[in-house]
């Protein structure tokens, strides 16, 4: 990730500060509490949830919204990027993209894993 200067991060929108809470305030909020009833489903869930990446790199993420940093979108998306150029072996039991991936490029998924061999 490259480091950028707060410098060059501010004044950088067309609106004001204010402008864009007045704008996307009602928009924002929605979403919070779509993630506050996401968070609250897996609480509510059986069972444990065993160690899932994905789980795992979305909680990491909302670290990074409350960590006062910049870029929190940038650093949020390289959260949950693939950075790997190994292409896998094979694509058998592979149904999809997981979302997220593991710090070693691999990520176990329930029945899928993703980066690594199945």
């Amino acid at each position: 990730m490259t480091d950028i200067s707060n410098r060059a991060y501010e004044n950088t929108a067309p609106q004001t500060r204010q402008q864009v809470v007045d704008t996307y305030f009602m928009e924002h909020r929605a979403k919070l509490v779509d993630i506050a009833a996401y968070l609250d489903r897996i609480d509510r869930g059986q069972g444990d949830l065993p160690a899932d990446i994905r789980d795992i790199a979305f909680r990491k993420a909302i670290n990074v919204l409350t960590d006062g940093g910049t870029f929190r979108a940038r650093r949020i998306l390289e959260l949950f990027s693939d950075f790997s150029t190994e292409l896998p072996q094979s694509a058998e039991g592979m149904k999809g993209a997981a979302g997220a991936v593991a710090l070693d490029g691999t990520a176990n998924t329930g029945n899928l894993t993703v980066g690594g061999a199945s």
